[in-house]
């Protein structure tokens, strides 16, 4: 049976990439058939990256079979796969996020999860030699997706290992860094054909702290402005996108990559309060600004407190 390489809801560069790269990996050196696929539309940088190095969109599935053999990438995170994963052969996680607990598997199975800021830095490294066997295009994604989930080693995230391979990489390609990174960023901030509930929806994670469900929303921008000058439909959107995934609050994080700091829409005093205990800010009107705040990862739900 063809294994199913995919990574997590709301698919960002990383959960786009890293599957393409691993299917490529186990079809054209271990001869094992796989197929990449996602668990939803790709975001915007994503699709720039899908478009801008001729890779084929992979299909977008909604669940898994029983005993399909699967290999799960970027995540381990139960909530953010599709609903029968334990029921699927999970034969394989590759991952850069803390341990979840949660997912069964039906026998012993290969785990790697290593604290770098991108799933397609460990997959280099467990690659290895068969590097110089891939494809300009999949190293183009490889590399794609280091600079998207470091924002261009502006992250907290970010290692000395990823930004060594990220370099090593462009300069087997002959891409400039901070060219292609403008690129890409410039795809992501364009947001203009996505309605609200879309936005709201494109890069988030769900979490619960002390009882009360999140869904934490990201928009990395070079744009702010553009974003923000929508707040009040967002803000109002927002109701019925948390009634919809049943969750409490919405909680959306505008990221300005260049200028390297965060702006948290507060709809609420629920809001207004994890502004306050959880980074120490004071939210008078409807937004807050929260200055270095960039990482989702690292910087906002390791800090959530309610």
């Amino acid at each position: 049976m063809t294994i199913q390489v995919f990574g997590h809801k709301s698919p960002d560069t990383d959960s786009t990439g890293s599957p393409i790269i691993w299917a490529w990996y186990l079809n054209e050196v271990k001869g094992t058939p796989a197929e990449a696929v996602l668990l939803g539309e790709p975001n915007t940088e994503a699709a720039f990256m899908l478009k801008r190095w001729d890779l084929p969109k992979p299909s977008i599935i909604s669940d898994v079979a029983d005993d399909a053999p699967v290999v799960i990438v970027d995540t381990n995170n139960p909530a953010e796969l599709p609903a029968n994963i334990n029921g699927a052969d999970v034969q394989a996680i590759i991952d850069h996020h803390k341990l979840v607990g949660g997912l069964e598997t039906k026998g012993p199975i290969d785990i790697t999860i290593r604290p770098v800021a991108c799933t397609a830095t460990i997959m280099h490294d467990l690659i290895g030699d068969d590097m110089g066997k891939m494809p300009d295009p999949v190293k183009c994604a490889m590399l794609t997706c280091i600079l998207s989930d470091t924002l261009e080693f502006r992250s907290p995230t970010t290692t000395p290992h990823d930004k060594a391979v990220a370099e090593k990489l462009a300069g087997e390609l002959g891409i400039s860094i901070p060219d292609y990174a403008e690129e890409m960023f410039a795809a992501k901030s364009d947001v203009s054909s996505f309605s609200d509930a879309e936005l709201l929806r494109m890069d988030s994670k769900e979490y619960e702290v002390a009882g009360t469900k999140f869904r934490v929303s990201v928009l990395e921008t070079t744009s702010p402005a553009t974003i923000l000058d929508r707040k009040a439909s967002l803000i109002e959107s927002m109701k019925s996108v948390a009634t919809e995934d049943g969750v409490d609050q919405v909680l959306l994080f505008v990221v300005d990559i260049l200028n390297e700091q965060s702006t948290l829409l507060v709809p609420n005093d629920l809001v207004r309060t994890v502004a306050a205990k959880s980074f120490d800010a004071r939210a008078e009107g409807d937004t807050v600004v929260l200055p270095g705040v960039v990482s989702r990862k690292k910087q906002i739900i390791p800090n959530l407190k309610v």
